[in-house]
């Protein structure tokens, strides 16, 4: 018996196998497949040692719906509201960015107001009717749906919220007159104020409905097939996971899944390793993602945005920008050098893959330098073509007058400088310092710039983790159940009733219950976690605080917790009076967590390099040898003095010139970063 863990990226397949009985885990990769995203989870599942009908949980983390987004290839949608309030998702809100940066542009729309209905009803604020709900002119409107050939359809009335009454009568007359169209009820996705936001979730929820859905069904139809028995979860937005049914009805809640996985190992790997506060970043084929743990939890957000487009879920804090191995290089109109955001993906790939690629990459670039061998297959499959690389840089070292290593060289330091933005817009921007944190690096392509990025922060110690390269799949295997849930209940401190909001915690408490069962999850794997959101009166948004256990000092415990709380992230408090908007419950099953295994030391003697590889660093230093040693090779508490590339079978590390390496307990390595002068950071 074992679990797997599959991660879908833009370039590669990352598959994670662990065995619950001896603790081994094992790595592997294969390539996308973009065309029939299924397949390439099968041919995942075909790297399982143990057979698909041995495989008692499988987790799946996929872009697909990401995807759609960033292609606007979603299905085309309607969307409901209630009579005068037709507009609602296509004005939006008015954003502070247009008042100080010029270059702003709202964000494009996933519908036009040609695609925007209403339906004559109205619920007030505290969940009273105003308008009743009108059955006629509901079905008129589920006709034009039905008849302009929609595939999918939001509903999102005024203050469903608080009363979903109305929505649930719409679904009801559009399954009626439209039944081939796919429903998405604004309630059921978020039960907090704000129109605007539960509108743009509903309307993203419903964009890749149709997607999402007909994926998941052709997976599970070919894992049934297959032999597959076991649990099938998928990766979620705020870094739990959730069943494939829970994923199919609420989609939404996948679109900024695919990077949470290395998040939730990164938490792991922290409290493993007693290095409570990290920065990550994680380097695949097409993109980075940088995030942060704090006091070894990731930071968590009641809301996200994709494009611009709020999505009012929780959601895990992550920056992504298009900065991966298969970025592309080219010539801006001034022929200055960039790199990205435009990837060459899985097909073709980078030139140097042989796939039939012919644009330059950063993979291409980190061939032609040395810092990626033809010796040393990707995923133990795929031998990198030096030549095919040096040919695709050519024409731009041509136009440039450089030599290719100097271009690749280029093109290896401006991605430096794009993940080191990233990471500044996660820390500096927020007033953290970098030099606080360590580095966590993972991903196929991390290991390469990892060192660099720190050496330019200030940033003293790297870690990468044991199976760097797949190690958002291993995150997955640590993903428990989540579901969330809230009520907005905007009222004074001083006047909220502990009694009240204990009831109201009560009704959200007996639903996850429900949920929690239907899923498998008896009482003794169940979690349910209780927080408010509270803010000065006059703010536009809150924190997120515990909710008291004492009902005798309910309201001095809440409003001391958000002092300390404001204080940390805004560096002030005020004498205001303090208000809560929202009740949140987080229900959690839990999920058995694999162990890493640790490695062997080693009785005696040192770690032998498997050979050496020139490097070129610059036109003075044209080829610098590098040792190179196997990671699979290393023991625990081996040493690697720099500069040396170490080599596994998912990535490659390198540290240069006055750069030393220690091999831990579990297999990570721990990298002492050499600053400038010759000293340690």
């Amino acid at each position: 018996m074992s679990r797997l863990a599959i991660d879908v990226g833009g370039t590669f397949t990352d598959v994670v196998e662990l065995n619950p009985g001896t603790g081994a885990l094992s790595f592997g990769k294969v390539p996308t497949t973009p065309d029939a995203p299924a397949r390439g989870v099968m041919d995942a599942f075909g790297l399982a040692g143990s057979g698909t009908p041995a495989i008692t949980m499988f987790t799946h983390g996929t872009t697909l719906g990401l995807n759609a987004l960033l292609t606007r290839t979603g299905a085309r949608t309607a969307v409901i509201g209630t009579k005068g309030f037709r507009d609602v998702y296509l004005l939006g809100r008015t954003d502070r960015r247009t008042n100080y940066d010029i270059t702003y542009r709202k964000p494009p729309a996933l519908l036009d107001r040609y695609d925007t209905f209403e339906v004559n009803e109205r619920c007030r604020f505290d969940g009273s009717v105003h308008t009743p709900f009108d059955a006629e002119d509901a079905r008129r409107v589920a006709a034009v749906v039905a008849e302009r050939g929609y595939g999918s359809v939001a509903v999102a009335f005024l203050h469903a919220y608080a009363n979903p009454e109305h929505e649930l009568r719409m679904r009801e007359v559009l399954a009626e007159v439209a039944p081939e169209v796919a429903v998405t009820l604004s309630h059921e996705l978020s039960r907090e104020y704000r129109e605007y936001e539960r509108t743009s979730t509903a309307v993203l929820d419903a964009y890749v409905k149709p997607i999402v859905h007909r994926y998941l069904r052709e997976l599970e139809g070919e894992l049934a097939a297959g032999g597959f028995r076991g649990r099938f979860l998928m990766t979620r937005s705020g870094g739990g996971a959730m069943t494939a049914q829970a994923a199919r009805e609420q989609p939404v809640s996948l679109i900024l899944s695919g990077p949470a996985g290395g998040v939730i190992g990164a938490a792991a790997l922290s409290r493993l390793l007693d290095e409570p506060n990290l920065i990550t970043i994680d380097m695949g084929g097409t993109s980075l993602d940088a995030s942060l743990i704090l006091d070894h939890e990731p930071v968590l957000y009641q809301g996200a945005e994709f494009e611009g487009l709020p999505i009012n879920t929780p959601s895990l804090y992550i920056h992504t920008i298009g900065a991966g191995g298969g970025s592309i290089a080219w010539l801006d109109e001034a022929d200055a050098l960039q790199v990205g955001p435009q990837s060459a993906g899985a097909a073709p790939g980078p030139a140097s893959y042989g796939r039939g690629g012919t644009a330059p990459t950063f993979t291409d670039a980190a061939l032609v330098l040395g810092h990626l061998g033809s010796d040393s297959p990707l995923g133990g499959k795929l031998a990198l073509d030096r030549e095919l690389a040096d040919k695709a840089l050519q024409p731009i070292a041509t136009r440039l007058g450089l030599a290719t290593e100097a271009l690749a060289r280029g093109v290896v330091q401006i991605s430096t400088m794009k993940i080191m933005g990233a990471v500044r817009a996660i820390t500096v921007e927020l007033g953290r310092d970098p030099k606080d944190f360590a580095l966590l690096s993972f991903g196929g392509g991390g290991g390469l710039v990892a060192v660099e990025v720190a050496r330019e922060l200030g940033i003293s110690t790297v870690i990468v983790p044991p199976g760097q390269g797949a190690f958002s799949a291993f995150g997955m295997l640590l993903a428990d159940v989540q579901h969330d849930f809230a009520r907005t209940a905007v009222t004074p401190l001083a006047t909220l009733d502990a009694a009240d909001a204990d009831a109201v915690y009560r009704e959200m408490e007996a639903a996850a219950v429900e949920q929690l069962e239907s899923e498998g999850f008896g009482p003794d794997r169940r979690a349910l976690t209780r927080t408010l959101d509270v803010r000065y009166q006059g703010q536009e948004h809150s924190v997120t605080v515990a909710f008291p256990d004492d009902p005798a000092t309910f309201a001095a415990a809440v409003a001391s917790a958000f002092a300390e709380l404001h204080e940390r992230q805004y560096g002030h408090t005020m004498d205001d009076p303090v208000e809560v908007t929202t009740l949140r419950l987080r229900a959690t099953g839990t999920v058995d967590k694999p162990e890493l295994p640790t490695v062997a030391e080693r009785s005696s003697g040192e770690p032998r390099p498997a050979g050496t590889r020139r490097v070129y660093l610059s036109p003075d230093e044209p080829a610098v040898e590098y040792r190179v040693y196997t990671r699979e090779e290393l023991l625990a508490g081996d040493r690697v003095a720099g500069p040396a590339v170490i080599t596994e079978h998912t990535a490659t590390s390198v540290i240069h010139a006055g750069d030393s390496l220690r091999v831990g307990r579990y297999g990570e390595l721990v990298i002492s970063v050499n600053d400038r002068t010759g000293g340690q950071q």
